[in-house]
């Protein structure tokens, strides 16, 4: 066998893993995604330019990183941030206020890859207090798809029940053939009509970030430390546990430099990936860990290709009635709110903090125009202090 036969396989099995990751991440988080672009007020051709500029941006990062470092540095979007946003439709925010959050987080991620002492700053939150955090403002749309399987039974339990089905057979793909499947059915029932208001490319529009303190910190520091906490900090350890010791200053600093450019056109954030990064990190991926960075870059090279059908599947996804769309929602964040809870009460030391942040998290209060998200952070570390702070011994002074 000549050398040149040897080593197709080799360089097939990262080019399969890279367009596995990112087809079945994408697919999966599609829908996320708009969501909390439209939670946040965006138009219909905001969102279009959100979504396009985003895919284009961690296309490009994930090549540049991977080709760089020539580690499988996957970019993606951060799904749980995605999720805060559509759980905090409730702020009534214009789109510009929502903006404002969005160029603070990316600001805030800019800092932290320029100067470690913030990193170290948000690693000293208890990973329980922000698991349960998380899991809080999952919460919210993993009853829909419950309460949506009652209203739209013959939609709904079809899609549901595929998805258990390929998680104990196929778990990469259980959620991305559901999704197509609920979206099918969906389509089904809908028509084509939403086809006319599809574009392969969208009207770009630029979007003014409006800087209200109130609006512009609710958005801003729960996206940040979402980022952080679900998505950079898992997506290093997991990098880490297969051997690789990512650039954190630069990998950083360039999300967060990305972030603030695509925050001008509605993008909600760049991130590392955390569940993509183990598909393309892993030895399925490539024998030879040297040859895994190929992974990640094909996989930056397919979000191109989903940029440009980005307007269509926007189109459909806007078409969608809320409530069917937020079942799919649900069932795609399943896995992150089962992994968020769990680690959330692992350690049975903070199990009161996490319970409360948990509980007020889940609520959807929001107190003075502050959303759900940074309340439940407060009460947690607020019930953390008191729970280890020690108490004045009765024969004190005796």
């Amino acid at each position: 066998m000549s050398p040149v036969q040897s080593a197709k396989p080799e360089l097939k099995a990262p080019i399969i893993a890279g367009f596995v990751a990112s087809i079945s991440g994408s697919a999966a988080t599609f829908g996320i995604a708009i969501a909390g672009l439209v939670a946040m007020g965006a138009s219909r051709d905001q969102t279009f330019t959100a979504l396009f500029v985003l895919l284009i941006g961690y296309g490009l990062l994930s090549t540049v990183l991977s080709y760089r470092y020539k580690m499988p540095i996957s970019i993606v979007w951060s799904t749980p941030g995605a999720a805060f946003l559509a759980a905090s439709a409730g702020l009534g925010l214009e789109f510009d206020q929502a903006v404002g959050g969005f160029l603070l987080s990316g600001f805030l991620l800019t800092v932290t890859g320029l100067w470690p002492a913030l990193s170290r700053l948000v690693q000293r939150i208890p990973s329980s207090i922000a698991s349960a955090m998380l899991a809080g403002i999952l919460f919210v749309f993993v009853v829909t798809t419950v309460r949506a399987a009652v209203d739209y039974p013959f939609l709904v339990i079809p899609f549901v029940l595929v998805w258990f089905v390929l998680n104990r057979i196929a778990t990469v793909w259980a959620t991305p053939v559901a999704i197509v499947l609920a979206f099918g059915l969906v389509n089904y029932d809908l028509g084509w009509d939403w086809l006319e208001s599809a574009r392969l490319l969208p009207n770009f529009e630029i979007v003014t970030p409006a800087f209200d303190l109130i609006p512009v910190l609710s958005i801003g520091i729960p996206l940040y430390l979402i980022t952080m906490a679900s998505q950079n900090l898992p997506g290093i350890a997991i990098m880490k546990g297969f051997g690789y010791n990512v650039p954190v200053r630069p990998v950083i600093t360039s999300t967060g430099v990305a972030t603030i450019l695509a925050s001008f056109f509605g993008g909600f954030g760049m991130n590392l990936a955390a569940i993509t990064a183990a598909i393309n990190a892993n030895e399925q991926a490539a024998k030879d860990p040297e040859r895994r960075w190929v992974a990640s870059f094909v996989g930056g090279l397919v979000y191109w290709l989903f940029a440009i059908g980005a307007g269509f599947f926007a189109a459909f996804v806007l078409a969608v009635p809320s409530e069917l769309l937020l079942a799919v929602v649900g069932l795609a964040l399943l896995p992150s709110f089962i992994a968020s809870i769990g680690a959330s009460l692992e350690d049975r030391s903070t199990r009161l903090p996490a319970a409360i942040t948990f509980i007020v998290g889940a609520a959807g209060i929001s107190v003075f125009g502050i959303g759900g998200a940074f309340w439940a952070l407060v009460a947690g570390i607020l019930v953390l202090f008191w729970e280890k702070m020690p108490l004045a011994r009765a024969d004190r002074g005796a």
